[in-house]
Order: C-alpha cells, then structure tokens, then sequence
C-alpha cells in the first residue's frame, strides 16, 4: 500500500477544505534547483532541509533533480509535511532527512515510506564533533553515538553539514544508493584553504543565537564560543543568560552571530548591552542556490560570514 493510501483517511478534509477555499498547498521548493531541459525522466531527490539539499544536489548534478521541504523560516526543527510534500515523496527515488528527536514533527509519517527509498542521517558513520569548553577551547570529550551533552535526547550532535568531510561522506552515501561514482563534493584542497583562511581567528571569541556549530567548531580547529539558546533554539534560563553576559564580557566577544530563520530580539537585546555588533552566520545556507557546486561555495559562505566578526 503506499504511503498516499495509509494517511488518506487522515487529510481528505484538508483536500476538501483547500478545494472550497480556492487555495492550494505549498510542496517541496524547487525554486532553486538550476537544471536546464527537460527533467521530467530524471530522478527525484527530497531532502527534508536546505544543507541536506545542497549536499545532494553536489553529489548528483545534472543526474537527478533535487527539492527540499524546509521553507525560509523554518529552523531545522520544525520542518512539516503538507499533503502535497506527501504526494511529492510518493514520486521520489530517494528522499533523505536527518532522522527521529531533530524532525521530530514528520517521524510518524516517514516510519511509513519504505527504507529502500530513504537515507537516514542518523544510522551513517559520521565524524564526531567535539565539546569545548567556551572559555579555553580546550576539548572535553569527544561525542559518540551514545552521548552528547548538548544532544542527549539525539545522542549526537545532528548538524553534520557543518563538517565539510561529513558532507563528502553523505554525498558518497547518495551517490551510492543510486549507483553513481563516488566522488567527493568539496576537495581536501579547498578544506585546507578555508582552514588557512580561518587561521588568524581560530582562537577568537564570539556568541551564536543556539548551540549548533559544534561540527564546524570540530572541522577547522576553533573556538567553541558562546550560546545564546540551547541546541533546540529554546531561550535558557535567567542564571544561564547571566553568566552568559559575564562570560562574554571576560572573553572578550567580538560579535553575536544571528540566523536569518530565527528570531533575534535576544541577541540584540544582549548586542546593545554588551555594546557588540551583530552578523549573519547561515548554517541552512538558504541564499545559496541548488547547484553541482553549491556546497563548496556553502562552506565558502560559511567561513566568510565567520570572519565577518572579527573585521
């Protein structure tokens, strides 16, 4: 039976409702896949969020087409399923998401799509990220499958795309699933020159509006910095947000970095009493178009927007 079949008894009213309003429901974007001719005998790729879209459209090309369900002000953590996103993965070759805890909303309805079709970020072998303390970058132990202080109810920190080498794995986990040649999607070249070009900031202090950049921390050796919210993006108690101001004052912060999918009256909030400057640092990567480099130049962005802070 397929997955249309199983939830039908549940939307029909929705159909309905949409059909009497005149109205129609948004699917999966596809606005920024850059495929030229015909694609109606390629093969459809859904990816749950942007990054994940970007890492897949890297390792396919022109072979398959690429749309993702995340709008532009969803978090990572709230992504849905429209109707039309479910009828969409009905025609999907593979469709690939970060798993159970992080999309916590869609798990029921992907339980129901055959595993044949799916990837699962969170059964891969993954580089692990490392804890730091914020206020030496000294390394406190290494995550696992098992454990991870900032993601115990995931048991490891989930925003893996953050971690140019964690891109390349995935990208050769898609490219094997549909039988293309394994070959990376950001050259260890490229990775060692955005490592030089963050080298003169490595040990430079900053805040971020949540708790996510463990794997870039891990992936080009720097500082831990400070969180404004927890890994969920939830606001942390008024203890927390004190010695938070404190210990960003003792480090010497040079900037809070805000996401253009969240709310930022906190961390201007925090910007006027610290007297900080605000920047935008992008982990979804949602101005960079669909493209069979769109990921290098991701992780481009990501160390630009990075030193931004500090000039």
């Amino acid at each position: 039976m397929s997955i249309v079949k199983k939830i039908q008894y549940n939307v029909i009213w929705l159909f309905a409702t949409v059909w009497l309003a005149g109205g129609t429901l948004a699917g999966a974007n596809t606005d920024t896949d850059t495929d030229t001719g015909s694609t109606a005998q390629k093969p459809l790729i859904i990816t749950t969020i942007k990054p994940l879209a970007l890492i897949a459209k890297s390792a396919v090309g022109d072979f398959a087409r690429v749309e993702y369900l995340q709008s532009s002000v969803q978090s990572a953590h709230e992504v849905s399923l429209p109707v039309s996103a479910m009828l969409k993965m009905e025609q999907a070759q593979l469709i690939i998401w970060i798993g159970d805890g992080f999309e916590a909303r869609i798990s029921k309805p992907m339980a129901l799509l055959p595993e044949s079709k799916l990837i699962k970020v969170m059964d891969l072998a993954f580089l692990p990220a490392q804890n730091k303390t914020a206020a030496t970058g000294d390394v406190v132990k290494k995550e696992d499958k098992h454990k991870n202080d900032n993601h115990q109810h995931l048991g490891f920190d989930p925003h893996i795309w953050l971690n140019p080498a964690n891109g390349n794995i995935l990208a050769n986990n898609i490219q094997q699933r549909l039988g293309l040649p394994l070959s990376p999607i950001i050259s260890s070249e490229l990775i060692e020159q955005l490592k030089t070009e963050l080298q003169p900031v490595k040990d430079r202090n900053y805040l971020t509006h949540h708790d996510a950049f463990a794997h870039f921390v891990t992936a080009f050796d720097l500082a831990a910095g400070l969180s404004i919210r927890d890994a969920s993006g939830a606001s942390q108690g008024a203890r927390s947000q004190y010695k938070l101001r404190q210990q960003a004052v003792t480090q010497s912060a040079g900037c809070i970095f805000i996401e253009p999918q969240y709310a930022d009256r906190d961390a201007r909030l925090i910007a006027r009493e610290l007297e900080l400057p605000l920047r935008i640092l992008d982990p979804q990567g949602f101005d960079q178009p669909l493209t069979a480099d769109g990921y290098s130049k991701f992780m481009i962005g990501m160390v630009l927007q990075f030193k931004a802070c500090f000039e």
